[in-house]
């Protein structure tokens, strides 16, 4: 009996603690069917919940306002950069976003460029409110799958590319 609810206890505690790691996924995807590079961000909804009270306003509620889901995703696209292996910025797009479940997406494309073999990538999104904040971007596509992983120290990372 001890150890039932010895697990019992542990089961609970993990679900409790199961989202203390602040964490978000980006990937780069080269699509090219239609020459683009299609940038999908996604973030934890309870997140994102939290951050647009401290970033915004304390009654901000993304679950409900348009406005407050577009200045997130405006804060996003300010804290995401991709330049080529010239070193030249990359403009990308607003495509849309999306809440999904416990995620909200937000998407970003530009032109692939010609000859590219490297990318520089920035992403900083949520580190300034969280030190611990991890950011993974996946780059696809291009090459084999590759991850880079950026954690607050972090401000621009490199990857090579292969055809």
């Amino acid at each position: 009996m001890k150890l039932i609810i010895a697990v019992f206890i542990g089961l609970i505690s993990h679900s409790v603690c199961a989202h203390q790691q602040k964490m978000a996924t980006t990937t780069i995807s080269f699509n090219h069917r239609v020459d683009n590079i299609e940038v999908m961000h996604k973030f934890y909804l309870h997140d994102a919940e939290h951050a647009v009270k401290d970033l915004f306003d304390p009654s901000a509620d993304i679950l409900s306002s348009k406005a407050t889901q577009n200045s997130f995703a405006e804060y996003v696209q300010t804290q995401f950069a991709i330049e080529t292996n010239h070193s030249k910025k990359l403009p990308l797009k607003f495509v849309g976003l999306e809440l999904d479940g416990k995620y909200i997406w937000i998407y970003q494309e530009t032109a692939i460029p010609n000859r590219v073999t490297g990318l520089s990538i920035s992403n900083g999104a949520l580190q300034e409110l969280w030190p611990a904040q991890l950011n993974l971007v996946n780059i696809e596509g291009k090459g084999e799958l590759q991850s880079l992983l950026f954690n607050n120290s972090d401000q621009w990372l490199n990857v090579s590319l292969t055809e």
